[in-house]
């Protein structure tokens, strides 16, 4: 019996067929992000039952969802210096531990102060942790080509979050009870840690291989990071808040939080409701602007990679003030063609801003871009926190949240003409996008 030998030939292919390590990374960034927003879908959903059980009034408990959401920005910077120093895997995996402890540990609860605590300090720090400054960590660290489409599949990780857990946290508040729904968020951020430490490697060199895409002729590693997480962050700020750019992305990142998490996120299903449209039903569209944002977010990170992401930003802030303009004409108590298409559009738009905003703070401020985008996450969320507590207190005084969604249409129109203000450092830029005929041989690039 003969065998036939394998040549150099043979093997170079059979190992260009291995996935290479940094999609398997991507992966599992992907899976806690999911993991992580099982609380983004919760409040819309819990704050009627809360309401019912306790009589906390909208104010109050919109103030605890806008405490969670300036912990969840202003941790996002820190994060991402402190991932630099301690490594991604041991930030991520306390991260979802304080996700788990603050949904766990609200079952508890018996005042209105301990609501700030669970769901503003505890989950706002661990959803901080992570956040899309995680998602830019992964994509900038793992990835050189196809950077843009990464960053847009794990934005869309929160969406799929969503998405997966908005209909039943929805469905067993209403049923059961809030306190089983919030059990559920605590089981599937814990279920996630094990899977993050074992996989999750900060580098590519750790792994033995280069980031997805780099030339193993001209590629050098960038120097890793020295000095304390504190003063990394802020010499980032401060280096970034020198430039215009930097406030015009700032800026325009706020208002897409305000009218994303901080309007639609947290006060859809409220506002639907005094519309008597039933919780369940409001929640359900709700998660349905999860399934089209998840196609949105990938197709905007492909597009980012093609076209000069000011266009893109201009088109997605236009829509998404044209939806908001219309929005208190498209609900009422059943479910119209028209809120369909709204729930479309406004769903392919969620977070499409997300890719091209991170590609320009990779451009216009470089190596500085992840922590730099760190600091304009931060203003995302604290636009969502103005808007959250802001519509809450809209609702209370006019009984009504008309004024809330014109007001966030405005912002839209604002946020488009920033975002087309922003300078692009071309050198930057041709730095960093490598060709496709340059990046296929990385393909094949796996362990040894």
């Amino acid at each position: 019996m003969s065998t036939t030998p394998v040549g150099p030939r043979d093997a170079r292919t059979r190992k260009r067929r291995r996935i290479h390590p940094a999609w398997w990374v991507a992966a599992v960034a992907f899976l806690a992000l999911l993991a992580a927003a099982g609380f983004r879908a919760a409040p819309g959903a819990l704050m009627i039952p809360l309401h019912n059980d306790f009589g906390w009034s909208m104010s109050v408990m919109s103030l605890a969802v806008s405490l969670n959401l300036i912990f969840y920005g202003l941790t996002a910077p820190f994060a991402a210096a402190l991932m630099d120093r301690f490594g991604i895997r041991q930030i991520v995996a306390l991260a979802l531990t304080l996700v788990a402890a603050g949904a766990g540990g609200s079952v508890i609860m018996t005042a209105s102060w301990q609501l700030l605590i669970f769901w503003g300090v505890l989950i706002g720090l661990g959803t901080g942790s992570m956040a899309m400054v995680f998602a830019a960590t992964i994509a900038n660290r793992w990835f050189i080509h196809r950077r843009g489409l990464v960053m847009g599949i794990l934005t869309a990780g929160s969406a799929t979050g969503q998405l997966i857990f908005l209909p039943p946290v929805a469905a067993i508040a209403e049923s059961t009870g809030w306190r089983p729904a919030s059990l559920l968020i605590a089981g599937a951020a814990l279920i996630a840690v094990p899977v993050v430490w074992f996989v999750l490697r900060d580098h590519p060199e750790d792994r033995g291989v280069l980031p997805y895409g780099a030339d193993p002729e001209t590629y050098v590693p960038e120097e890793r990071p020295t000095g304390g997480a504190a003063k990394r962050a802020f010499s980032g700020l401060a280096f970034a808040a020198r430039h215009r750019s930097f406030w015009a992305l700032a800026i325009a990142f706020a208002i897409c939080g305000a009218t994303t998490n901080g309007l639609i996120g947290i006060h859809f299903i409220p506002s639907a409701y005094d519309h008597g449209m039933p919780t369940t039903t409001a929640a359900g569209l709700l998660a349905v602007v999860g399934v089209f944002d998840i196609a949105g977010t990938v197709f905007s990170g492909w597009l980012t990679d093609k076209f000069d992401p000011r266009i893109l930003l201009l088109t997605y802030y236009t829509f998404r003030g044209v939806g908001l303009l219309l929005l208190p004409w498209l609900l009422s108590d059943i479910v119209h063609p028209s809120m369909v298409l709204f729930i479309v559009i406004y769903g392919l738009d969620w977070v499409a801003t997300v890719p091209p905003t991170s590609a320009l703070c990779r451009e216009v401020f470089g190596d500085r871009g992840t922590i730099v985008f760190g600091w304009v996450f931060a203003a995302h969320q604290l636009g969502a926190a103005a808007a959250a507590f802001g519509a809450g207190v809209i609702r209370d005084v006019f009984g009504e949240y008309t004024y809330a969604w014109w007001g966030g249409a405005v912002m839209c129109a604002v946020a488009a003409a920033l975002s087309f203000a922003v300078r692009r450092n071309r050198q930057v830029r041709e730095r960093t996008i490598i060709p496709a005929e340059a990046a296929a041989p990385m393909a094949a690039q796996t362990d040894d």
